[in-house]
This record gives C-alpha cells, structure tokens and sequence, in this order.
C-alpha cells in the first residue's frame, strides 16, 4: 500500500534506530549532499594548490552538516517519516536546527570568495556578483531580525496547524519542497546570527543572542502544544500503519517532546560559537592596540597623561 502517491510502502516494520539508518531515502538529497562535499572540497583544494590555508575546523563542520542531511534525508529515516510524526520531527529538527548551524560554521560563502578568481576591472564575474548580492538590498532584508524570526516561527505553525502539511505530504515534490524550506528557513536564521561569513552589517554580540534566543521558545512551545493534545492534529498521521505498533496520539506526543528538546541543541551550540567568536575579535583588537602602541610610542598614552597633569596644574 503507498502512501501519499511517494511509491513508498506503508507496511514497515516496527521502528527501531537501526532499521531507520539503512541506506535509502530520497536521491534527490543524496545528489545534493554529493554535490555540496565536491564543492566544498574543491574549494579548500584550489586554496591548499595556491599555497593558502584553511581551517580544519571548518572543513570539519562543513562535512557534519553535510553528513547530518544525509542521515536525516538519505536513510530510512526519510520512510518512516512518512508515516511516523515522530521520525519526522527529528528529521525537521535536524535538518532546520543542526544542519544549518554546522553548515554556517564551515564558511561556505567565505570559501567560495576566496576560491573564485577575481576578474579585471570593470568586469563582471562570479564572484563580482556574489559579493553584489551579499551586499544587496534584497540580503539586508532576508538577514533582518523582522524578516528571519517570524519567517523562523512561521515555518511550524503555519505548516502544522493547517492543511498546507497534509498537501505538501501528497507528493514527493511537496515533502522534497518542505525539506528543503526547513533548511532554507534554518539558514536564513542562523546566518546573520552566526557571522562567520561576509554579509550585511550584523549587530554586537549582544544583540545576535537576543536574536537567537527570541525565536528559541517558540520551538518549545509548539512542542508542549503537540504534547498537551488530547487528539491527532496533522491528518497525515491520523492512521498509523498497523505494522508499526503505534498509536497516533502518542506518536505526536513522541513528536512534541522531540520538538521540545531540540529547542535546547542549536542555543548551547550558537551560544558557545559566538562567546568564542567574542573572545576572538576581543584578542584580535587588543593586538590591534597594541601594535599601534608599539609603532607611535604610546602617543595616546602620553597625550592622556599630559592632560590629567595639566589638570592638576589648574587646580594649584
């Protein structure tokens, strides 16, 4: 029995963890997660050829972020997310909330700037029109706090609590269309809060925290929502399989309490990145001060102090 017009069978077997990490799923990601490593790889090869380096530790974040869609989308997962609610919320978590994160953390946009030959004055390249748009008006919308947070809030109410997720779920195009948005949706949010590449003006450390944490509780509260209901509320998984062994409402409650809990994963990780990005641009201006101290003899020093000395010099 198909579900949804996907091609897929209905009658699986109870979930278990290593059932749903077999290989299968979508090959629509499966080609998106081959490309997006070539490219990358490509990237770091062209900088390590020219004799430039590159951070292990973004690589490294990069290739998770890719692993993690692959996991989420390339596996069984991606089955048993058609009709188990709760499978597909730890892949809407991690797809829109982990993925996005490590992919941001690996730099992508700064790579490509720096792999992208310049080309001659008053040309036109890729990347010429790559750092038009980053500087865009178009970009300082979609980065805006007013723009990525309901757009961030948006994307579970509005799916969930209408007939927009049951249709989506109808066809592959639209469960492919929806996947995609979530990571889409967790790039936009995170990108601005993050900082690791070039973009529009970015506020201080601060305020990128209160970015973060404003859209964080609403995660936490659409998950006690689906926790706290006393009926099914997506029509998709009104009616499990019986092959699976599930009831339907605790299903959702799975659901909820999934949802509830990676509203915690993404905070610890962007609170531990920008505290330590705070940290680094801190040491950098200090050695900035401190190299201008060295090559003007501590002017500012000296200037300060003949002023407090005027000052005592009024006074007598």
């Amino acid at each position: 029995m198909d579900h949804g017009g996907h091609g897929m069978t209905m009658d699986l077997p109870p979930f278990t963890l290593a059932r749903g990490l077999e290989f299968g799923g979508d090959p629509f990601f499966l080609v998106g997660c081959v490309l997006a490593l070539g490219l990358y790889g490509w990237g770091v090869g062209r900088l390590w050829r020219r004799g430039d380096a590159w951070p292990v530790g973004r690589l490294v974040s990069f290739v998770l972020g890719v692993l993690t869609i692959a996991v989420a989308m390339c596996t069984k997962l991606n089955d048993y997310g058609m009709v188990m609610f709760s499978v597909h919320m730890v892949q809407h978590m991690i797809i829109s909330m982990v993925s996005p994160i490590l992919l941001l953390l690996g730099a992508p946009v700064t790579l490509t700037l720096r792999a992208l030959p310049a080309v001659g004055r008053g040309r036109k390249g890729p990347r010429e029109l790559l750092v038009a748009l980053l500087h865009s008006r178009y970009m300082r919308i979609i980065s805006h706090p007013a723009f990525t947070i309901p757009l961030f809030i948006a994307s579970l109410y509005a799916l969930y609590f209408t007939s927009l997720f049951d249709f989506l779920m109808g066809s592959k195009a639209g469960h492919i269309t929806m996947m995609v948005h979530f990571l889409a949706v967790g790039l936009v949010f995170f990108w601005p809060i993050m900082g690791v590449d070039p973009g529009p003006h970015r506020p201080g450390y601060v305020m990128r925290m209160l970015e973060l944490f404003a859209g964080m509780p609403f995660h936490a509260f659409f998950g006690i929502a689906l926790m706290m209901a006393s009926e099914p509320m997506v029509g998709v998984y009104e009616h499990p399989p019986a092959s699976l062994g599930i009831d339907a409402l605790s299903d959702q409650t799975w659901a909820g309490g999934i949802a509830w809990a990676f509203s915690e994963v993404p905070s610890v990780i962007v609170l531990v990145a920008l505290v330590y990005q705070w940290y680094k641009s801190e040491q950098r201006q200090a050695r900035r001060l401190d190299r201008t101290a060295d090559r003007d003899g501590d002017q500012e020093l000296a200037a300060y102090n003949a002023y407090l000395a005027s000052l005592q010099s009024r006074s007598r």
